[in-house]
């Protein structure tokens, strides 16, 4: 029987949906016309003038900063999270559970919403202590997703072979666990590292003064039709980042 061409080619046309707005936005950070409507020679100029313009790198500075921190909580908090899950069953770890989930069902407006609200109540003043704790919060749920699924096939019979051969709990945990799952905590902190640097609807909400991410910096740049061109070679950048660590990613977790 021939096989039939109509998948390929909807699978295709998918991918080009999907991307030819990033092929266009790459294409015009290298273009000479301010709006980009239409092709007027190479330059490298924007690249040159982003390169020259102090607050966009102060922010990405705040940006690897919360990011950097946020994940090694969040991998730390969601690897223990998914270590629970998979090991205990009662009725506190199925709320445990949801609670874990919850974040990756709720639309950031209202997750942004709600965390603010609860600062509020608090009387925390927002910034770099607020902004923190919202990116671990919604990150951790990802690294525990990810981890969890590397648990699902995990064989825990080698860590009571280990027992066996005298090991200590904590041997058995740094020696055989550890690095058995070493493969999807990377995968699940480089996934929470990514979502981090990218979340604005979230920072919006939770930042406060002398917290202004990259995201919030390219969204006010937006405003003035002068920043385009070097907003088009940011995202140009942001989006070769992303795509090297969403790379990473999925390879360790093919590895795992």
């Amino acid at each position: 029987m021939k096989r039939s061409r109509i998948p390929a080619l909807i699978t295709a046309l998918v991918l080009v949906f999907l991307h030819a707005p990033l092929v266009v936005l790459v294409v015009n950070s290298f273009n000479e016309s301010r709006f980009g409507g239409e092709w007027e020679g190479f330059t490298m100029k924007w690249y040159d003038r982003l390169w020259a313009a102090d607050e966009v790198w102060e922010s990405l500075l705040v940006t690897l900063k919360i990011a950097v921190s946020a994940t090694v909580a969040a991998t730390i908090l969601g690897t223990l999270a998914a270590l629970a899950l998979h090991r205990c069953r009662s009725w506190l770890q199925t709320v445990h559970h949801t609670l874990i989930t919850l974040p990756l069902a709720l639309p950031d407006l209202l997750m942004g919403m709600s965390l603010l609200a609860l600062f509020v109540a608090l009387g925390v003043e927002t910034g770099v202590l607020t902004l923190w704790i919202a990116h671990t919060t919604f990150c951790m749920s990802y690294v525990a997703m990810v981890v969890l699924a590397r648990l699902q096939d995990f064989d825990f019979t080698l860590l009571d072979a280990a027992r066996d051969l005298g090991a200590s709990p904590w041997q058995a945990t740094r020696r055989v666990l550890l690095p058995l799952l070493m493969p999807g905590i990377l995968a699940g902190a480089l996934l929470a590292f990514t979502l981090s640097i990218d979340d604005y609807v979230i920072t919006f909400f939770v930042s406060g003064p002398g917290t202004t991410t990259l995201p919030l910096r390219v969204a006010s740049m937006m405003k003035t039709s002068r920043s385009l061109p070097m907003i088009n070679a940011l995202s140009t950048l942001m989006i070769a980042g992303t795509f090297i660590l969403a790379a990473l990613s999925f390879r360790l977790q093919r590895k795992a």
